[in-house]
């Protein structure tokens, strides 16, 4: 028997002939599940893995229904009858069970192609979105705020804060979402279609996933999925031609604006700074000839370059949608980012030590080192096929020194070598670990070795982090506390 068509299924659709199959039992997983189940569909949930979590929501999805099937082997096979594959982001289009469902005509849709079907008809909240390699979930904070400030019920959700498809069939309705996609969840994008949608930077990462000639391209196409059929404005980055690109290439709806954000004096239609001015040049009715003030580079909690460029996309998807000056100003200002993201940890001896542990690839660490100079640079983990000579040659005349850390530090010390031959480097490897204060003491001893009065001690490690902690945020929370205790500033 042929898939059902459900192609034009939404809310208010009859579920109750549908088979779905969702994989991925995490927290996306799960709220996919638990709504199908609640609209009547006939929902299997697999998952490889088990965990105490795991195991609790799906006896509580079992109770409503659903057939939960978790452990080794439960994702090797497509169930029959499948109607509806929903997967977890992340799963690469060459799993098997996506190859069965190919195979045999069953669509494939992400909790985020979910959720935009299951949008409430009578309160459709538009929708404001970002993508990007860096910056992605700052930028949709700091659009919450300002939404939020302008008196609107909003959330920040998708790849940050609520899984969309919960916010979307809350019996709350809401007036807006600040939408927070990464690549993987857009490429399982279909009928999205935004008000307004942001892509801040393109560059090299997840190339483990996007593998092979084409990865780099097919992961920039996947990004430019969130212009698609947008409505206002795609807000574009003037200084990356790659997003600017994708702008020109979009399908997008009839009048709907490109919308450019700059470090630099905006042109007309662009967002971007008049000397420490945030000034908007895209939104204000005489913009041929003048600007609407923002906010001040003083307003905001950091002035680093790319903390700015976050702010002036988040600006830009707020004005698109009609909000204030007054309200942009008052959300930036109340605005602070969460931890691990450049947060000054102690200033000591005239060092000043900055946690950036969230930069996880070589873009985000080259805007994190953009900010500081001279700085000692502390850098390494998991790599994810990713190459650091640009990122070398960017910033060599900034390094005082660097030290090196996690399973793929050789990747750029071999581009130091190449590159900033004459820039000191210590490699901290697998056996300098302190029995009592952790792999964190001898990175922040050496580090201490190479600053002197006046230098930033950065941590912007420019690769993931498990290799030697559980996130990004572990690694952190380990570099401040060893940096507390050594400076005596705990």
């Amino acid at each position: 028997m042929s898939p059902l068509d459900l192609s034009t299924h939404g809310r208010t659709s009859d579920w109750s002939p549908v088979h779905a199959t969702v994989a991925g039992f995490g927290v996306t997983g799960f709220a996919a599940a638990d709504n199908l189940t609640h609209l009547g569909a006939r929902v299997t949930a697999l998952d490889d893995t088990t965990t105490a979590a795991k195991a609790e929501q799906g006896q509580l999805l079992e109770v409503l229904g659903a057939d939960v099937r978790l452990g080794e082997g439960s994702t090797a096979t497509l169930p029959e009858g499948t109607d509806l594959l929903v997967v977890s982001p992340g799963w690469r289009p060459d799993h098997p069970l996506l190859r069965q469902a190919e195979a045999r005509g069953v669509p494939v849709w992400g909790e985020v192609e979910l959720a935009w079907r299951l949008r409430d008809p009578e309160h459709p909240a538009p929708w404001l979105a970002v993508t990007g390699t860096n910056g992605k979930t700052t930028t949709v904070q700091m659009l919450h705020a300002i939404l939020t400030a302008a008196g609107l019920r909003s959330a920040a959700v998708g790849n940050v804060g609520r899984p969309v498809v919960e916010a979307v069939m809350d019996p709350d309705p809401y007036d807006v979402f600040a939408v927070e996609l990464s690549s993987f969840q857009l490429h399982y994008t279909h009928s999205v279609a935004c008000e307004s949608a942001a892509v801040l930077n393109i560059a090299e990462d997840h190339l483990d996933w996007y593998s092979g000639p084409s990865g780099m391209a097919d992961y920039t196409a996947d990004k430019g999925r969130i212009y698609r059929s947008v409505e206002r404005a795609c807000v574009y980055n003037a200084a990356d031609p790659a997003t600017e690109e994708l702008v020109r290439e979009a399908d997008v709806q009839e009048g709907a604006r490109a919308i450019g954000f700059t470090l630099g004096m905006p042109s007309v239609g662009m967002v971007g700074l008049v000397d420490d001015i945030l000034a908007d040049r895209a939104f204000v009715e005489e913009r041929h000839s003048s600007a609407a003030e923002l906010c001040t580079v003083g307003d905001l909690a950091s002035s680093a370059p790319h903390y700015i460029a976050n702010a002036l996309a988040a600006a830009a998807l707020a004005r698109a949608h009609g909000v204030s000056q007054a309200a942009v100003r008052a959300g930036l200002s109340g605005f602070r980012p969460d931890g691990h993201r450049i947060a000054t940890v102690a200033e000591a001896d005239g060092i000043t030590w900055i946690d950036d542990s969230k930069a996880t690839n070589p873009h985000a660490a080259q805007s994190s080192l953009a900010a500081y100079d001279p700085v000692v640079w502390i850098a390494g983990g998991l790599a994810k096929g990713a190459r650091f000579d640009d990122l070398v040659q960017a910033v060599r005349s900034r390094l005082r020194g660097v030290v090196l850390l996690g399973r793929d530090r050789h990747v750029i010390a071999e581009a130091l070598s190449r590159h900033a031959p004459d820039v000191p480097v210590i490699v901290v490897g697998e056996g300098d670990t302190d029995p009592e204060h952790g792999p964190m003491a001898r990175v922040v001893a050496a580090a201490n070795e190479l600053a002197r009065t006046g230098d930033t001690v950065l941590l912007a490690p420019g690769c993931a982090s498990m290799d030697m902690f559980s996130d990004y945020a572990a690694r952190g929370d380990a570099f401040a506390a060893e940096v507390r205790r050594s400076t005596g500033r705990g």
